[in-house]
């Protein structure tokens, strides 16, 4: 599983229960998808209070993106299955 992508399904919420465990054990190791869910934290906050974002939780938020936009492109090119 790519927790990339189910990353902002499980932060709201809208995973299932299976999904959800294996997101949070993932997370439980992974620090730099520990930043991504610190940051997704900010941001969603920052918006519920109606204010604007911290600078660099938005930057750390851009990078990861393009971070994983990149990687998801070079498994492509290779004619592997991103996140495999």
């Amino acid at each position: 599983m790519q927790v990339a992508r189910v990353l902002q399904t499980y932060l709201d919420g809208e995973t299932d229960e299976v999904t959800a465990r294996r997101v949070a054990a993932h997370l439980e190791d992974c620090h730099r998808c520990g930043l991504s869910v610190e940051t997704y934290r900010e941001i969603k906050s920052a918006l519920a209070r109606r204010s604007e974002p911290d600078a660099d939780a938005v930057e750390r938020l851009r990078a990861f993106a393009e971070g994983m936009t990149r990687h998801s492109a070079d498994a492509e090119g290779e004619g592997q299955t991103p996140g495999a």
